[in-house]
């Protein structure tokens, strides 16, 4: 039975491998955004108040399921209800407010 020996060399370049395997491979990682929204998450993400959020689900604006008390939001349902309220920006290049005599 043959002994191998490592050496310091040997160390450092697998060191210096599993560093750059780790780099890339927490790099290409892009983080999941979280599929189901606590109130408070809701809440904070659109700057809103309690009693807004439950005048929201009231009316039928905002989806939720509730399991056990506690109300859960999906993600992708509040993207696409952003996405169907956004208003376009228009320009106006003839602002009252720069018209000031």
């Amino acid at each position: 039975m043959a002994i191998e020996v490592i050496t310091r060399e040997d160390l450092n370049e697998f060191r210096s491998l599993l560093l750059s395997d780790l780099n890339a491979m927490f790099n290409s990682k892009q983080p999941q955004p979280k599929q189901w929204l606590k109130s408070n998450e809701v809440r904070k993400l659109l700057n809103i108040s309690s009693g807004t959020l439950q005048n929201l689900r009231v009316n039928g604006t905002i989806t939720y399921t509730k399991i056990g008390g506690i109300l859960y939001y999906s993600n992708s349902d509040l993207q696409k209800l952003l996405e169907s309220n956004k208003v376009e920006a228009t320009p106006n290049l003839f602002n009252p407010k720069w018209l000031v005599r």
